[in-house]
């Protein structure tokens, strides 16, 4: 009986020493229009006081800067050859593990709130969790409800839990919060966005939007506060990839993969720092695993664990972080690769002979609820407007190669890839582009097709070749 009860004693220790895990997401948030980036215009304080709470990452990264194919890699801990999902509104390949597959053995509750968005559900098999909206289209977002996610906190607290809250702020369209707040005259427009007033306008509504998530964000955060368990929860807020405005959202630029990645760790994680630690969303899955007390088997990840990062105990972590894109289903076939160090970027356009169009931005359908009309003020006011029309040129024309150097160039406007000086870097970036998309077995091309995507939705996908 007294080995029986020393038992009990040791099961109850070990499990409420592992961490809590809240995982907070953005939607469609460009990372350096918050604050603590570097923003100018939005107002989030819930977010701006968790970084000071914790660790931020100045050099945080999908690898797809679309909603579906990096939510699947952020789950995963594969990059989206691996898992599957490398087009939007596909599917990962069956058999596919994620969160719940690896924390569940290891003592965790999961589940997921608000926006899920991945497929199919056997490999993704999330409690879910009410009370959150879970379409990022409604017009308006649904008013979130914290009843659901107070339950899944409060439910058998000797066993610790992992909560996803996907928000669906700031993806268009832009409507809620108070657009008010940001005159559209007084915004300070980021130098890859157009000058124009229906620029400004969205840019506007947008911002209200981040101010609106943010708001979410706090609600969430006292939520964890009053459940008692915040001394032993790892939070991780993300903002996702960048923004619908052109050259964030659907492109290999550093606005469109570069995300915010803030977590803190109460007693684990020391307050108000910022760490040049190179991380992937697929470096998340096994972090996650490695500090619930896992190892996860040699190849169940393409990400490695950066927990020591979080304990301060490793300034670095990966050398180079890696990107793609597929541009069906959202227009006509435009594949790009790229590959960073964290200070300069490569890309490569695979058919840089043809154009980029993306129909979302550049397109109306219907009422156009989805489709903000910013884009034809571009090309109109390109024809007297060097500037503007230089920003046109930059995203529907784009050379073969493309290298920045990304740190005194955030925005990745000035193209090295033919500077002498800056030949040895794009050979060796260039080279390691080379080996991951051999390692994932990437085809290039013949990825970015319709035929590659349908055979994706049906889980029968083309790539790699067996």
């Amino acid at each position: 009986m007294g080995f029986l009860l020393w038992l009990l004693i040791v099961s109850t220790v070990s499990a409420q020493a592992k961490p809590n895990i809240l995982l907070i997401l953005a939607d469609d948030c460009t990372y350096n229009d918050l604050p603590v980036y570097g923003g100018v215009n939005a107002k989030t304080p819930n977010i701006d006081s968790l970084a000071s709470q914790g660790l931020t990452f100045n050099r945080a990264y999908v690898s797809e800067a679309i909603c579906q194919p990096c939510r699947a890699e952020l789950y995963t801990g594969q990059y989206p050859m691996r898992n599957g999902c490398a087009w939007n509104h596909s599917a990962s390949r069956p058999g596919t593990r994620s969160l719940p597959h690896h924390l569940a053995p290891l003592g965790y509750r999961i589940g997921l709130a608000g926006k899920s968005h991945v497929l199919p559900e056997a490999s993704f098999p999330f409690e879910s969790v009410p009370g959150f909206d879970p379409s990022c289209v409604r017009n308006p977002t649904q008013a979130h409800d914290l009843a659901g996610a107070r339950e899944f906190m409060g439910r058998k607290q000797d066993e610790p839990f992992c909560l996803v809250i996907a928000l669906v702020d700031p993806h268009v369209p832009w409507v809620m919060g108070d657009a008010t707040k940001y005159p559209p005259k007084k915004i300070q427009l980021p130098p890859n966005i157009a000058d124009t007033p229906k620029t400004r306008d969205d840019f506007s509504r947008y911002l209200a939007e981040i101010t609106y998530m943010d708001g979410q964000v706090g609600e969430i955060l006292s939520l964890l506060k009053e459940s008692g368990q915040e001394q032993n929860t790892l939070v991780l807020f993300s903002s996702e990839q960048g923004s619908q405005f052109p050259g964030n959202k659907w492109t290999n630029w550093d606005t469109g993969l570069h995300t915010a990645l803030i977590a803190r760790w109460p007693g684990q994680i020391l307050p108000g720092q910022r760490t040049d630690a190179l991380v992937q969303y697929a470096d998340v899955a096994p972090t996650l695993v490695d500090l619930a007390g896992g190892k996860g088997s040699e190849n169940a990840f393409d990400g490695q664990s950066f927990a020591a990062v979080l304990r301060g105990e490793k300034k670095d972590h990966r050398a180079f972080a890696y990107g793609l894109h597929n541009n069906i289903p959202e227009g006509p076939a435009y594949p790009i690769r790229t590959v960073t160090d964290g200070e300069y970027r490569y890309i490569r356009n695979l058919t840089p002979n043809d154009l980029y169009v993306e129909k979302h931005i550049m397109g109306i359908q219907g009422n156009g609820a989805l489709n903000n009309a910013y884009w034809p003020t571009w090309v109109n006011f390109a024809s007297d407007n060097p500037a503007i029309y230089a920003l046109v040129k930059r995203y529907v024309l784009r050379p073969a190669e493309e290298v920045y150097h990304t740190a005194s160039d955030p925005f990745e406007r000035i193209n090295l890839a033919d500077d002498p000086p800056h030949r040895a870097i794009r050979t060796r970036l260039a080279g390691e582009l080379d080996r991951w998309l051999l390692e994932q077995g990437d085809p290039g091309i013949p990825q970015d097709t319709k035929e590659a995507h349908q055979a994706a939705k049906r889980g029968e996908h083309l790539f790699p070749k067996p």
